[in-house]
């Protein structure tokens, strides 16, 4: 890349400005794959959402070549990219033994939680807790549907994120969000009923008043038992 004479670099302004389309197209077609609409194996045609996006292939297939490695996609010589089929049981155990290491650590360092963290914690766990109500009820009557299962998912990662967001680690956080993508093939592999609802609020319910204790073990000894519960609760289900 060449510099003008007032020292400006040519073509540095289109660059970014190519990085912004691919983003704002990777949170598009991440936005379908998370709402559930887009299930496991279906094909992702690079011009049907170019002409949906009402933009060119080239950051369409950027974000699709990003979205690979998260997993979410796969990609088959001469046939294109597809929705990531869901997790098989290794896989699933993989990802549960990866995620109580980051989060347990994460609540390690998070501990001593300042009262801004308390009080973030309460309110995700009130927001939580009253998607999980509605769900519980949507469920009982039948009446369930994939735009409020995402909202419950995106209050209970909420919660979580609220824990890495003060635990004075970037990396951690960093390796959370790529976690999460997985975290999201794995709520395709597993389905959760009322039971699991009840349970996660009373457990998220649990984590927040471990913090809020004096005991500075009490709230990694509460993450533990909430993710080991759901890792039980998860693979039981799977292995039905």
């Amino acid at each position: 890349m060449t510099a003008s004479r007032d020292g400006n670099l040519r073509g540095l302004d289109a660059t970014i400005e190519r990085r912004g389309l691919r983003d704002h197209v990777y949170e598009r077609i991440l936005q379908l794959l998370l709402s559930g609409e887009a299930v496991p194996g279906r094909r992702l045609s690079i011009d049907t959402i170019a002409r949906q996006l009402d933009v060119s292939q080239t950051p369409v297939r950027e974000a699709l070549v990003q979205l690979e490695r998260t997993g979410l996609v796969t990609r088959e010589a001469l046939r294109g990219y597809r929705v990531a089929p869901p997790l098989g049981l290794d896989q699933l155990r993989e990802l549960f033994d990866a995620r109580i290491m980051l989060e347990t650590h994460a609540t390690r360092l998070a501990t001593p939680a300042s009262p801004e963290m308390i009080d973030e914690l309460r309110a995700a766990e009130e927001e939580h807790r009253s998607i999980g109500k509605r769900v519980i009820e949507a469920l009982n009557a039948g009446t369930a549907d994939l735009e409020l299962t995402a909202a419950y998912f995106v209050a209970d990662a909420a919660f979580h994120r609220v824990v890495f967001d003060h635990c004075g680690n970037r990396y951690l956080t960093e390796m959370s969000e790529t976690l999460g993508a997985q975290l999201h093939r794995m709520r395709q592999s597993v389905r959760h009923g009322v039971t699991d609802v009840r349970e996660a609020i009373a457990e998220h319910e649990a984590l927040v008043d471990a913090f809020a204790t004096d005991d500075p073990d009490a709230p990694e000894r509460s993450m533990l038992h909430h993710l080991e519960q759901v890792r039980q609760r998860s693979l039981g289900l799977e292995q039905a």
